[in-house]
């Protein structure tokens, strides 16, 4: 089962974070999910067990609780969603505001 943990402390390592779940069962992968430029944690997580017993007992005993002084939060990962072909959000479309005035005369592209 995928476990997302949310509101982690930034100092919290990947090891860190295998150690709070390994006490309820095999841990097969956890990783701290870090800022790509500055390889700073991001604050979040997820961790992989392969019992569904086991994961369940975790994500209710460790929800809430407090680790290095932040109240974690621990929940069933839900699938990533597919991302849109549309760049994040910015249109494809060239002729976005950029061109200068939009008073019908033409654009630059």
């Amino acid at each position: 089962m995928n476990i997302y943990v949310s509101n982690l402390s930034f100092n919290v390592e990947d090891d860190d974070l295998r150690g709070f779940f390994e006490e309820y069962g095999e841990v097969t992968s956890a990783k701290v999910i870090t800022d790509k430029m500055t390889q700073r944690s991001r604050g979040f997580g997820f961790v992989e067990m392969t019992d569904d017993a086991a994961a369940q007992k975790a994500i209710s005993e460790l929800d809430g609780a407090s680790v290095q002084g932040r109240n974690i939060r621990v929940t069933v990962a839900k699938p990533k969603e597919e991302r849109s072909n549309n760049g994040g959000g910015y249109s494809n479309n060239r002729r976005s505001s950029y061109s200068g005035s939009n008073n019908g005369g033409g654009s630059r592209w």
